[in-house]
């Protein structure tokens, strides 16, 4: 092999290697990070990872649903949490199994449920707004139907596969 070849084959490996770098660095860079979030966002975290966010502007994107709660029979009305999951995650990487964590740190409450329960449109899965602003999930379902059950003021989504 000629020297020429030689220098030319080291080149085109610190080009290679080069690139790769700058490659990962605008990567990490990219990254979405919870500071990024615009106010009154909740992350969802896919395998711990912040994958996105669900905005008040998403709201208008999603149709609005509304049922009578079983504890007080008032009228509970917001989004589906299907909608807001299928709306930032690939509808394939959710299977019946997947669990999906609602949770809010500031009331120290968290509820997980599978993706067959929130899919499941007689469930009523869903986020209501509250009177003070903030999202509450609230379903159907025995385990989350009364307010006391109610994960209010919620701030984070986590969806793990089993």
């Amino acid at each position: 092999m000629s020297r020429t070849r030689r220098v030319l084959i080291g080149v085109a490996i610190l080009i290679v290697v080069g690139g790769a770098l700058l490659g990962l660095e605008a990567a990490r860079r990219r990254r979405l990070t919870e500071a990024d979030l615009e106010p009154g966002s909740i992350p969802i975290y896919v395998e711990g990872d912040l994958a996105a966010a669900f905005a008040p502007d998403d709201r208008e994107r999603l149709e609005q649903v509304a049922f009578q709660d079983a504890e007080e029979g008032k009228t509970q009305e917001g989004w589906m949490l299907r909608d807001v999951l299928r709306l930032h995650l690939a509808e394939k990487s959710l299977t019946p199994g997947t669990l999906i964590t609602v949770s809010s740190g500031s009331r120290g409450k968290s509820v997980q449920l599978t993706w067959a329960e929130v899919d499941s449109e007689e469930n009523m899965v869903m986020f209501d707004l509250s009177g003070r602003g903030t999202l509450k999930l609230v379903s159907k379902l025995n385990r989350l139907d009364v307010r006391d059950e109610w994960v209010q003021d919620a701030d984070r989504i986590e969806v793990n596969q089993p």
